[in-house]
């Protein structure tokens, strides 16, 4: 294995050693993205041959791709891990959330409310998810050991300081922590490890067939969940997903990678952001700070 991908690992199963360590209730927040799937092989190699010792918790918005819900069932079989699903479909029928209408309604910001509802639900003390500081100016600002408040709101201005390596989990009651142990990987060094640790991704990730139109210079899925304009036409292109979230709102690449090797190439060629496809990234300058000080992931 490459030097820098082992120091890496090595900084991330101290973390997550670090979380099982502090905190009663921890959960690795499982999107079924290729960054929670690291996270999750991490924390598997870090306690093996034990059990995982955390949950699983995935917030379902109901718009999910299915290959990332049978991804996600086929894991948690195959580590014998615990699986808990928040439904933000149950959020909206119980009136906790209002849904979107129109061409750009999307389910992707009302996960907050569901997250938020989940965490309490299940008591969870320390939320363990897999963002990185390279991939939003918003998540750049983020501590590994990131808390919130008894709202479960961050605060940019409020946070503690992390100076060699030691990690301030202490907490009041209703307070949680949102932990990131591959705060300081790229999104290269995410798929380098892949590689060299042969980890399976949800067939997404691969450039495959799939009917889709264009929207604000985007590709997006002609799924029955987004409502299109008179005018975007569906067409089938060969396409695949970089990060994949609500349907809604993951945009699709057009690309000829079909193996791990191809994407590695791909990404240290392309001059568009990771998160370059999101749409709901740009609602506004400061989309992802917005939602992360409500209780975003």
């Amino acid at each position: 294995m490459k030097t820098h991908l082992l120091e890496l690992e090595a900084e991330s199963i101290y973390i997550l050693r670090e979380v099982a360590a502090q905190f009663e209730r921890p959960a690795i927040l499982f999107s079924g993205g290729k960054d929670s799937i690291v996270v999750t092989h991490l924390a598997y190699k870090a306690f093996y041959p034990a059990k995982l010792p955390f949950p699983l918790v995935h917030i379902d918005t109901g718009h999910n791709f299915v290959e990332t819900l049978e991804y996600r069932d086929a894991l948690v079989k195959k580590l014998g891990a615990e699986l808990i699903v928040g439904s933000v479909q149950e959020s909206i029928d119980s009136g906790r959330v209002k849904e979107e209408t129109g061409f750009n309604a999307s389910r992707n910001a009302l996960q907050t409310t569901t997250l938020l509802d989940t965490i309490e639900k299940y008591k969870f003390d320390a939320c363990i998810g897999g963002a990185r500081r390279d991939e939003e100016k918003a998540r750049a600002k983020e501590r590994i050991f990131s808390h919130r408040d008894d709202f479960g709101q961050w605060n940019p201005k409020n946070q503690r300081p992390e100076l060699w390596n030691i990690f301030n989990g202490r907490k009041n009651i209703g307070e949680h922590f949102r932990v990131f142990p591959i705060s300081n990987w790229t999104e290269m060094d995410v798929w380098q490890y892949i590689l060299q640790e042969k980890i399976e991704l949800p067939s997404l990730y691969y450039t495959h067939t799939r009917k889709v139109f264009q929207r604000d210079g985007q590709w997006l899925a002609a799924e029955d969940c987004i409502k299109r304009r008179p005018d975007e036409v569906v067409v089938e292109k060969e396409v695949r997903c970089r990060t994949i979230g609500d349907i809604t709102c993951t945009g699709l690449t057009l690309s000829t990678a079909h193996s791990l090797e191809d994407i590695v190439a791909e990404i240290a060629a392309t001059r568009v952001t990771e998160r370059g496809g999101r749409a709901d990234d740009k609602r506004s300058e400061t989309a992802m700070e917005d939602r992360k000080k409500q209780g975003y992931f």
